[in-house]
């Protein structure tokens, strides 16, 4: 009887733990045929086990007697446990006898052949673990996920080999044997069925690249299919967002190279006409909500080009609005009928009464690092609150946009009654710190480099925190960042800042200067475009000459080394700065990084003199509008001004007006535009209290070239103007007698000025390369007109790295 029970028990475990159920039923209809099964637990005899005690598998049977119905559920939980290869249980001598055959456990699990994922990521990934039970599913499904993450990576001939090495005592080494293969890149995406938009314009909206020279520095270029469905819902929001709203994709493949080296992604579109907003309008069905109350929030107007996103924009406002009025169950649901004639849209608002539904509670999943409370503050509601699924879909989009999770989805379940429902929120925390090297050159500053540390998520509890210092041939510094953008509880960014800077005397300044301050600062959201940002800074300003700082500038360094001007803010020593300033900004941009279309206006007060050495009230102002081209040319409109005067019975110090050069007008040196004083020996700036400028901008495609390697070509128009030097050219410890040259302001004095409120303008040529390395812009610009003092630069480049 023993044999047959062993060979039953044996099938069991080959044909897996849901089949052992089973076949207990067998088992025990045989031990049920003798008496001596109906033994007590304490008649057991256990055999075969080393690490699992003899009483805990006693207890798998229970107390009293052993009857088939307790062997059948002991074998399932014996299995069940996963330490055990095989259990047979047979009847000897009036005893059951139960032997098992113990699972090897983990020494370690190591990885080997892996050079292009670290073993830590590959240690997140595998179940199987240290001191774990070897279990040979585990280990193949580890394979399994091994394999997937090389395939992401766009490795697809990857071969896995899991192997064990006996260390004695029933524990193993597991090893993963891994042979990465080479990288299976993405040779070509097309786009079939597009007329609105080229293929150039289609690949700057999706994130999937082609692989090229500088494929090392970047993972984009390989097939990953969740990246290219990504792509699409990228692909179906840019149509919707731009008035096409029967777009579709009908197909997205990704076709092997014969090689077995290359994809060719190709996405079928189909784009169907472009639509316009007809009669927008709201239909309230509260009665204590006029529709006409509700107006106001809509975001779009008859007449222009249909915009998905504003009508989502415009239903959560409306939401807000009726929420505020006392209704907070209230549904908005958008209502679109389509006139294919005009190809028109007329959208109705549709008000209504919803369903008395509550929040439970809100449930967080899956954050492992992110403090619970980080995520609830960007929900509008809470528990107890009344359920909006518009608010819910608000809340998801903040905390996908925060950029502290890989993953984030929002989902309901059923509460303790019909009218309550749970949120369950299901977050997969992601790295968020940053370790960067940057480096860059530009002609101002010559060669530069910085290091920074930084973590955007602090702690879990979602402050940032950044400390960096830079250093270069003319300039060097360092400076820590701390913000917290729930500040008090409220949607308020408030943060503080320490900065130490160094600057050298270069072509452009005869001077060296050094910097040392602090500062705090509050951004208030006003609603999504507009900001206003507070912020009071203080900071010591120290100048000096290569002869000489302090008031032995006047005995150490030669007649007209500098500008009597530059030697008196010399002599003057350290001055502190204390300013409170404000900024309010609209961003109306559809892309901060690359913008193609959209109005971006600020306006910057600085009221100095609270305190302090200086008293000045500075105010800017700049605004860029951008409006696209055909065939994927942009045209940029900038115009930008500035006034800054003294208050009090102060004189503006040098050092607090305005230096301008290529940053308003290129093809002008830095500092190279505006007063100066004509009389010193390298005819340094004096700065001014004033200055305005335009600039026209067409920015268009290299079509020759493949969009991936980033490169875009400009032709551009500058013009405007510095003047306006308000501060003394009379000083007690100079000679203050000299005679002016021709084309000063002054006769005689100390400082002889040019100062000269005609147009500088200049024409040029722009190559802009949004690099791996950072953005680099290349510009030689052909002056048209200028002072006879101002200062030229017919080339310029600027840029940078971060790594």
């Amino acid at each position: 009887m023993t044999a047959p029970v062993r060979v039953m028990v044996k099938l069991a475990a080959a044909l897996g733990i849901a089949t052992t159920v089973a076949m207990t039923a067998c088992v025990g209809s045989i031990l049920v045929t003798t008496p001596a099964a109906a033994q007590s637990a304490s008649n057991i005899v256990v055999e075969g086990n080393r690490r699992v005690d003899a009483q805990t598998i006693r207890s798998y049977f229970g107390t009293g007697p052993v009857s088939p119905a307790k062997i059948n559920e002991a074998l399932a939980a014996l299995y069940a446990t996963g330490l055990f290869s095989d259990v047979n249980i047979s009847q000897q001598g009036g005893r059951i006898v139960v032997r098992v055959s113990e699972n090897e456990v983990i020494n370690k699990v190591a990885f080997e052949g892996n050079k292009k994922v670290k073993d830590e990521v590959l240690a997140g990934e595998v179940q199987s673990k240290p001191r774990g039970t070897l279990s040979k599913s585990t280990v193949q499904a580890d394979t399994q996920r091994i394999l997937e993450v090389y395939r992401r990576s766009g490795r697809s001939d990857v071969r896995v080999n899991p192997v064990t090495i006996d260390r004695g005592n029933g524990r193993v080494d597991l090893v993963f044997e891994i042979n990465e293969g080479d990288k299976v890149g993405i040779k070509d995406i097309k786009f079939i069925g597009n007329k609105a938009f080229s293929d150039y314009k289609l690949k700057d909206v999706i994130t999937t690249t082609t692989t090229n020279w500088l494929s090392f520095l970047k993972s984009t270029d390989v097939y990953d299919p969740d990246r290219v469905n990504a792509d699409q819902e990228l692909l179906r929001r840019f149509y919707l967002k731009n008035g096409y709203a029967d777009f579709r994709i009908t197909a997205a493949t990704a076709e092997l190279e014969p090689d077995g080296k290359n994809y060719t992604v190709t996405f079928t579109l189909d784009e169907g006409p472009q639509y316009s907003f007809g009669t927008v309008d709201v239909i309230s069905n509260i009665r204590d909500v006029p529709a006409a109350n509700l107006r106001n929030a809509l975001r779009m107007s008859p007449g222009q080009v249909y915009n998905a996103e504003l009508v989502e924009k415009s239903v959560e406002n409306i939401t807000i609005e009726v929420s505020k009025q006392g209704y907070a169950f209230a549904q908005v649901r958008p209502r679109g009928d389509r006139d294919f004639d005009t190809r028109k849209i007329n959208v109705v608002f549709v008000v209504e009464e919803g369903p008395r539904v509550y929040i439970e509670r809100i449930e967080i999943r899956g954050n492992t690092r992110t403090r619970d409370w980080v995520i609830r503050r960007e929900f509008d509601l809470g528990e107890g609150d009344a359920y909006n699924r518009v608010m819910v879909d608000r809340a998801e989009r903040r905390l996908r946009n925060l950029g502290y999770f890989k993953a984030v989805k929002i989902t309901n379940e059923p509460g303790s009654a019909p009218d309550r429902i749970i949120l369950v929120v299901d977050v997969e925390d992601q790295p968020t710190g940053e370790f960067s090297v940057s480096g860059g050159y530009s002609t101002s500053d010559g060669f530069i480099g910085e290091v920074a540390l930084g973590e955007k998520n602090f702690l879990g509890r979602g402050q940032y925190v950044r400390v960096s210092g830079s250093f270069g041939e003319n300039a060097q510094g360092a400076e820590f960042s701390f913000t917290e953008p729930y500040f008090l509880g409220y949607r308020l960014a408030a943060g503080f800042d320490f900065y130490w800077k160094e600057t050298s005397a270069t072509n452009y300044t005869s001077y060296d200067s050094q910097t040392v301050g602090g500062g705090i600062r509050l951004g208030l959201p006003i609603t999504d475009e507009v900001t206003l940002a507070l912020r009071y800074n203080i900071y010591q300003r120290d100048l000096s000459l290569d002869c000489g700082d302090g008031w032995y500038v006047y005995y150490t360094c030669p007649a007209g080394y500098a500008s009597w001007a530059v030697i008196e803010a010399v002599a003057q020593g350290a001055t502190i700065t204390s300013a409170a300033g404000y900024t309010l900004s609209f961003n109306g941009l559809d892309s901060n990084l690359n913008p193609t279309s959209g109005l971006f206006a600020e306006l910057k007060q600085d009221f100095a003199g609270l305190g302090g050495d200086v008293n000045f009230v500075r105010t800017t102002g700049d605004l860029r509008y951008y409006y696209p081209l055909m065939n994927d040319w942009v045209l940029l409109l900038r115009g930008q001004a500035g006034y800054v005067s003294a208050w009090g019975n102060q004189d503006l110090r040098i050092m607090d007006n305005f230096f301008m050069g290529p940053n308003l007008v290129r093809g002008f040196a830095p500092s190279g535009i505006g007063p100066r004083d004509i009389a010193s020996i390298d005819q340094d700036s004096l700065g001014g209290t004033a200055y305005w400028g335009t600039s026209a901008e067409v920015q268009f495609p290299i079509s020759f070239l493949p969009k991936d390697i980033g490169l875009k070509g400009a032709l551009f128009f500058d013009a405007g103007s510095l003047w306006d030097y308000t501060g003394p050219v009379v000083f007690p410890n100079a000679p203050n007698t000299q005679a002016c040259p021709p084309g000063a302001t002054n006769t005689t004095g100390a400082v002889c000025v040019a100062d000269d409120n005609g147009v500088r303008s200049a024409v040029g040529a722009s190559l802009i390369w949004q690099s791996p390395f950072g953005p680099l812009r290349f510009d030689y610009a052909w002056v048209l007109s200028q002072a006879q003092y101002d200062k030229t630069q017919a080339f310029r480049f600027s840029g940078g790295t971060r790594f």
